[in-house]
């Protein structure tokens, strides 16, 4: 059988314009990603997977694959609300994805005192909840109180303290220009910018996109994807196409 070069040489290019317009797609408008880790609970679970929207915040070089060095400021620039689920670059590596709350907004002065946060020399309001779901960290099943937090903005969510309150106390965070201040709704066990050698303060142009809402979720402590006769009791159904608050 003879090939014809023409529905060959066709072929190739209706793939490129296929690859072309996902890489457009991805940069400028949505990308999916995967949630591996606990540090959002209870807002955001391992094996969530969710849209961002790359054009909530304006684009920076971090909006493209791999970061190439193509924008030397960030164009188009809308500034976050505080409260936002946000994905951002960390600015150890300036490649490693994270996902965190937004806290702290440019001069804003941030601390914890006796388990309570403070902003603004104002503490956050919160109120207890009923907590009725299982918290984890990592591997472990940890024993948490769950509130309600509300911000200045009267941005509410829910998150998560370990009921031994082990983080307390800490020094006065004060947010330097163009950057904003992160934690994870999973308070005690998150990896965000209280902690200044490995995330910190985060600059505006490390900023990916707002996390919107959840398509598909899987308990892979269940089974995988690959495991169709536990598709019942691994796929959360209740949490496909819920809008992240």
């Amino acid at each position: 059988m003879k090939l014809d070069k023409g529905v060959i040489i066709e072929n190739i290019k209706t793939l490129f314009y296929a690859l072309i317009i996902a890489v457009i797609i991805r940069s400028v408008l949505i990308q999916p990603f995967y949630i591996p880790s606990s540090s959002m609970e209870p807002t955001l679970l391992v094996g969530d997977r969710l849209f961002v929207t790359k054009y909530s915040y304006g684009y920076s070089k971090h909006s493209f694959p791999f970061s190439p060095p193509i924008l030397n400021k960030r164009i188009f620039f809308n500034e976050p609300k505080r409260g936002d689920v946000i994905v951002f670059k960390t600015p150890a590596d300036n490649r490693t994805d994270y996902i965190k709350r937004l806290i702290g907004l440019p001069g804003d002065r941030i601390q914890f005192i006796d388990s309570n946060l403070y902003l603004n020399n104002s503490e956050l309001m919160k109120s207890r909840i009923p907590n009725k779901s299982k918290i984890y960290c990592g591997n472990r099943t940890i024993d948490v109180f769950k509130f309600e937090e509300q911000l200045p903005n009267g941005k509410k969510f829910h998150s998560v303290y370990l009921k031994d309150y082990s983080y307390q106390n800490s020094d006065v965070f004060i947010v330097p220009d163009d950057h904003y201040f992160f934690l994870g709704d999973n308070r005690d066990c998150s990896k965000d910018s209280r902690y200044l050698s490995s995330v910190g303060y985060v600059h505006k142009d490390n900023l990916v996109g707002k996390a919107q809402f959840i398509f598909f979720s899987s308990d892979k402590k269940i089974g995988n994807f690959l495991s169709f006769w536990k598709w019942h009791k691994s796929i959360r159904f209740n949490r496909t196409f819920s809008k992240i608050n």
